[in-house]
C-alpha cells in the first residue's frame, strides 16, 4: 500500500493571496450620485410677488404649468428665469417610479433659485 504524501498548504495560500490581490486591484469603489432631500419648513412662506410654479411628472411626460416640456430641456425652460425663492410644486402622476423622480431632481438641482416641494399621495 502506498503512503500518501502530506499536502502542502503553501501553494494554496499563495493562490488565495493572488486572487484576493487581483480582486482588490480590479474592483472599483464608486459612489452613486446623491440627491439631497430636506423636509419642508413649516411656516416658511414663499415670496409674495412670486407665484408658485406647478410641475406634473408623469411616467412618460412632463408638464410645466400645463405645457409639455422634455426633461432634458427643463434647465432651459422658464424655470431658469425664476426669481430667488420661487416655489416649484412637483406632482407625481400614476406610474412614476423612483428613478424617474430622481432623474427630475438631478435636473432641478441645476436651478438653485427654486424651492422644490414634492407633493405626496
Amino acid at each position: 500500500m502506498r503512503r500518501r504524501r502530506k499536502l502542502s498548504m503553501t501553494s494554496l495560500i499563495d493562490v488565495i493571496f493572488l486572487l484576493l490581490l487581483f480582486f482588490m486591484l480590479t474592483s472599483t469603489f464608486s459612489r452613486f450620485a446623491e440627491v439631497e432631500l430636506s423636509a419642508a419648513n413649516a411656516g416658511a412662506a414663499p415670496p409674495p410677488d412670486a407665484p408658485p410654479l406647478f410641475l406634473q411628472l408623469g411616467a412618460d411626460d412632463l408638464r410645466l404649468n400645463g405645457d409639455l416640456v422634455a426633461l432634458e430641456e427643463l434647465a432651459l425652460s422658464p424655470l431658469s428665469e425664476a426669481s430667488e425663492g420661487t416655489t416649484l410644486l412637483v406632482s407625481l402622476g400614476a406610474g412614476v417610479d423612483a428613478q424617474r423622480l430622481t432623474d427630475l431632481l438631478v435636473v432641478l438641482r441645476q436651478l438653485p433659485t427654486l424651492r422644490v416641494s414634492v407633493l405626496g399621495a
